[in-house]
């Protein structure tokens, strides 16, 4: 068999790729900085140097980038992965990325006798980690069940919502929720706090309330001291953020509580809070209110 290939191997993809290893897998790699892959490469991933030969190793290619820029990076040119895909190939891109530019891709890799599906994941660092990641699949249902073993290796649960470009829409869809739940549990600690409830207490009731989602149960207790390192940092959220806006824009749906949300990460932005988990922006209301911001960890 094959090995499986994997493009980008940053805070999510290394976790990933290392679910691959674990279960049993041969799996070749790419990343820009080849250095924070060495714990992957001794852990027995091979390095490649360029997407390209990612591609020309595999049968399956999965890639985890940051934005639309730094995939089209990894996909185009002489050295992407387009170049390198084997004729009846599937390329898996999880990442968050313009529906327009996934279905522009898919194009090209159609015209290499491949197939393209995006795979974007819901969860984190920490749901990767717990195995318990799940995937939203846009594209053919046959090119998917070529990959379907592999992505059951990351995470138990996946779901088709139907042709390409449809899966990442459901995920910015999905993201601009993440945003909006931790403004409004900010503004309810921070309400609670200032009413006289010890900003501890607060958290914990709340946590323990109706309105503790998954990601409210891990994320929540940030406003009470940020991690050192960002499972999701501000810009990242920005980006999100950003597309959701674009689409409602074109599409005519308002999303007038997004638009706030963005609004207050700018605020963090400008507060020298950019490099921290989004659940910062409880930094933006405690500050408006004049309360004292979350412990930080010194990095």
């Amino acid at each position: 068999m094959a090995p499986v290939g994997f493009v980008g191997l940053g805070t999510m993809g290394s976790r990933m790729a290392k679910r691959l290893l674990a279960s049993g897998r041969a799996v070749v790699g790419y990343n820009r900085t080849p250095e924070k892959a060495r714990a992957l490469v001794e852990a027995g991933l091979v390095l490649q140097k360029s997407p390209r030969a990612v591609a020309e190793a595999s049968d399956a290619v999965l890639s985890m980038v940051t934005d639309s820029t730094a995939l089209r990076a990894i996909a185009l040119g002489a050295d992407g992965v387009i170049a390198g895909l084997r004729p009846g190939a599937v390329w898996a891109e999880m990442s968050t990325v313009s529906p327009d530019v996934t279905r522009e891709l898919g194009r090209a890799v159609a015209e290499r006798g491949a197939a393209l599906i995006d795979a974007p994941v819901s969860g984190s660092a920490v749901t990767v980690d717990a195995g318990q990641l799940s995937f939203m699949v846009g594209g053919d249902p046959a090119a998917l069940e070529k990959v379907r073993a592999h992505l059951l290796a990351i995470g138990p649960t996946i779901t088709h919502v139907g042709a390409l470009g449809l899966a990442v829409t459901m995920k910015i869809a999905t993201n601009l929720g993440l945003a909006v739940q931790m403004l409004a549990f900010s503004e309810a600690v921070a309400l609670a706090e200032k009413a006289g409830i010890a900003r501890e207490r607060a958290v914990e009731v709340l946590l323990k309330s109706v309105i503790a989602s998954p990601m409210v149960k891990y994320r929540g207790p940030f406003v009470l001291g940020m991690p050192a390192e960002a499972l999701f940092k501000v810009d990242m959220i920005q980006k999100d953020l950003g597309l959701a806006l674009e689409m409602g824009k074109a599409l005519g749906v308002p999303l007038p509580s997004v638009a706030l949300t963005d609004e207050l990460m700018n605020a963090a932005r400008g507060l020298d809070l950019a490099d921290y988990d989004f659940a910062v922006v409880f930094d933006v209301i405690a500050r408006m209110s004049g309360l004292r911001p979350s412990v930080k960890t010194r990095r």
